[in-house]
């Protein structure tokens, strides 16, 4: 195994996930590269910078732009 491969965080998809988002991240897309499941859907991009926060409409994910 890769010593890349090591070091990659999982996050897993479910409904009740949460992520806290920072402008160095945007634009905004879903699912994030860490995501472990990444090939479960389509790639969205969603707006975030207006309201501050995001669903995806695929997994439910929401995102949380912080200040």
């Amino acid at each position: 195994m890769s010593k890349l491969i090591q070091e990659t965080t999982s996050v897993s998809i479910s409904n009740e996930s949460v992520f806290y988002i920072n402008k160095n991240q945007l634009p905004l897309h879903c699912p994030l590269p860490e995501m472990t499941l990444w090939n479960q859907h389509p790639r969205v991009f969603l707006p975030i910078e207006d309201t501050g926060k995001s669903k995806c409409p695929y997994c439910s994910t929401e995102y949380i732009l912080e200040k």
